[in-house]
């Protein structure tokens, strides 16, 4: 543990942990520009339904700013998280049904297929904050999985840079799993915050996801002001 920041972050986790933050903030506010630009309703709506991940993501800071005692803290994060996955695939849904015209029911059927196809055994358990973790990471995937058909249907509503930003999402879980193994079971830390390195090794995979989603909807909207600033010569 470092004594260089404030908790048990040293001062260039804080960095990565308050970038992460800030680039998911502007992530949003530029995708809802976007869509206030192409008058399209459903992009503002989608701008807006990242925010409470952004929301989420103060409880996390609160969390390591109190050295990781106040559980609860993390508790109602992965609350907020859960919300937050649910609004962005919806969003998404409504911004396939103003593309496709297509029925609600068609992917409400997508959703309850891939919910029971990736339901954890564990939802039975005890843990209800493990059983919400568990539920935000099946919505995300389902989520992801029609960012993929949206894209591939309708490539004026997000770069390519950004649909890789979202997806980039699960390497960080991935690592993060794997690092917490690595720093409570071989390297003998009480949880990963308390391994410094690792901790914010795996966060700055977070902040690499944020940035491309940022970076991909400002491209978007360059784009289209090039577009309109043609159309008007």
């Amino acid at each position: 543990m470092s004594l260089s920041g404030t908790g048990l972050l040293s001062l260039p986790n804080w960095v990565i942990h308050i970038s992460s933050t800030l680039e998911w903030g502007i992530a949003s506010l530029l995708i809802y520009r976007y869509g206030t630009m192409t008058g399209r309703k459903e992009i503002r709506i989608f701008g807006l339904s990242m925010l409470p991940h952004w929301f989420g993501s103060f409880f996390v800071l609160s969390y390591h700013l109190t050295t990781d005692t106040i559980a609860l803290l993390l508790d109602l994060s992965e609350l907020i998280n859960l919300f937050g996955s649910i609004s962005l695939l919806m969003a998404t849904i409504n911004l396939l049904k103003a593309r496709e015209k297509t029925p609600a029911t068609s992917f409400a059927a997508l959703l309850a297929a891939l919910m029971f196809a990736g339901k954890p055994q564990s939802y039975m358990g005890s843990d209800i904050f493990d059983a919400i973790l568990q539920l935000s990471s099946v919505v995300y995937l389902t989520f992801l999985v029609l960012l993929l058909v949206l894209y591939k249907r309708d490539k004026t509503v997000f770069s390519g840079l950004t649909v890789a930003g979202f997806w980039f999402v699960v390497v960080f879980i991935s690592v993060t799993v794997f690092f917490m193994y690595l720093a409570t079971v071989k390297r003998g830390y009480p949880t990963l915050s308390h391994d410094d390195l690792l901790h914010g090794s795996a966060e700055s995979l977070l902040t690499m996801s944020n940035l491309m989603i940022a970076i991909g909807a400002q491209r978007k909207i360059r784009e289209y002001e090039r577009t309109k600033a043609e159309d008007q010569r």
